[in-house]
C-alpha cells in the first residue's frame, strides 16, 4: 500500500513493543497488523472479541513478529491498571502506545440520554487516561525515545450532527494529547493524534453511500490501512521531531 511515507522496519536487535488498544477489528486491527509487519512486537488489546483478537495475533506472528493478547475494559480504571502493570512487570515497558479503543452512541442531542453521554466519555476520554496513566512513568524510566498516538476523529475537530458526545470525547483527547506532548517532549517521547474521517469500518454499515461521498472532496471512503500507514510513520524514527500534532486522514473533509 502507498501512504506517502514509509517507516523503516525495526531490526530484530532493537525490537520495540507497541500496545494497540481496540485491536480486534476495524482501524485497530489494521494498525496492529501494520506495526507487526514493520517489525514491532505488538500487545493486542481487546475487550470482548477474543476470536478476532487471536486472529490478529496469529497474522502478526505469521509475518515474523511477536504478539500477545491483553484483555480489559478501557473504561474500568482499576482493571486497566492491573492488567498493564502485570504485563510491564513481565515484559518490560512499552516503546509505544496507540490509543484506539472507542465507542459511539449517536443520536440527536435532545434525545441523548445520560448513559449515552457517560458511556462514550468514560470509554473514549477516560479510557485515554486509564490506559496511559500506568504506562507513562515506565516509558520515562526507559530513558529512550517513545511514541504515543491517539486516534481521535474529524468529529472532534469540527463536530458532527448527532455526535455531541463522541465529538466531545475526541476533542478532549486532542487537548489532553497536546498537553501531554509538552510534558514528555524533553523525554524524547512524542505524542500525536490521527484524526480519521469516513473510513471503511462497521460504523459506516447501512449508511447511504451517495450522501457520504458528497461530504468527501476525494469522492471515496478511506481504508483502515491508510490510517495505519500514518500511525506507523508516527511510531517510526522518521517522526522523531514531530509531536503535538493532529493529522487528519479524511480525504479533504477538514
Amino acid at each position: 500500500m502507498q501512504t506517502g511515507v514509509t517507516a523503516s522496519k525495526v531490526s530484530k536487535e532493537e525490537t520495540k513493543t507497541v500496545l494497540v488498544t481496540g485491536a480486534s477489528g476495524g482501524i485497530g486491527r489494521a494498525i496492529a497488523l501494520r506495526l507487526g509487519q514493520e517489525g514491532y512486537s505488538v500487545a493486542v488489546h481487546y475487550s470482548r472479541n477474543s476470536e478476532a483478537a487471536n486472529s490478529v495475533r496469529e497474522e502478526i506472528e505469521s509475518a515474523g513478529s511477536t504478539a500477545r493478547l491483553l484483555r480489559f475494559d478501557v473504561s474500568d480504571r482499576s482493571e486497566v491498571a492491573g492488567v498493564l502493570e502485570a504485563d510491564i512487570k513481565t515484559h518490560g515497558a512499552y516503546y509505544g502506545v496507540v490509543c484506539n479503543a472507542g465507542i459511539t452512541r449517536d443520536t440527536a442531542f435532545p434525545m441523548m440520554t445520560g448513559s449515552d453521554w457517560d458511556d462514550v466519555l468514560r470509554t473514549n476520554l477516560d479510557g485515554f487516561y486509564n490506559v496511559l496513566s500506568p504506562l507513562i512513568m515506565p516509558m520515562i524510566r526507559r530513558k529512550k525515545s517513545g511514541r504515543i498516538v491517539a486516534i481521535t476523529s474529524v468529529s472532534g475537530i469540527g463536530g458532527n450532527r448527532g455526535q455531541a458526545n463522541y465529538s466531545a470525547s475526541k476533542a478532549g483527547i486532542v487537548g489532553a494529547a497536546k498537553s501531554l506532548a509538552i510534558e514528555l517532549a524533553k523525554r524524547k517521547i512524542t505524542v500525536n493524534c490521527v484524526a480519521p474521517g469516513l473510513i471503511e469500518t462497521d460504523l459506516l454499515a447501512g449508511l447511504p453511500q451517495e450522501q457520504i461521498l458528497k461530504m468527501i472532496p476525494m469522492q471515496r471512503i478511506g481504508r483502515p490501512e491508510e490510517v495505519a500507514g500514518v500511525v506507523s510513520f508516527l511510531c517510526s524514527d522518521d517522526s522523531a521531531y514531530i509531536t503535538r500534532q493532529v493529522i487528519p486522514v479524511d480525504g479533504g473533509i477538514t
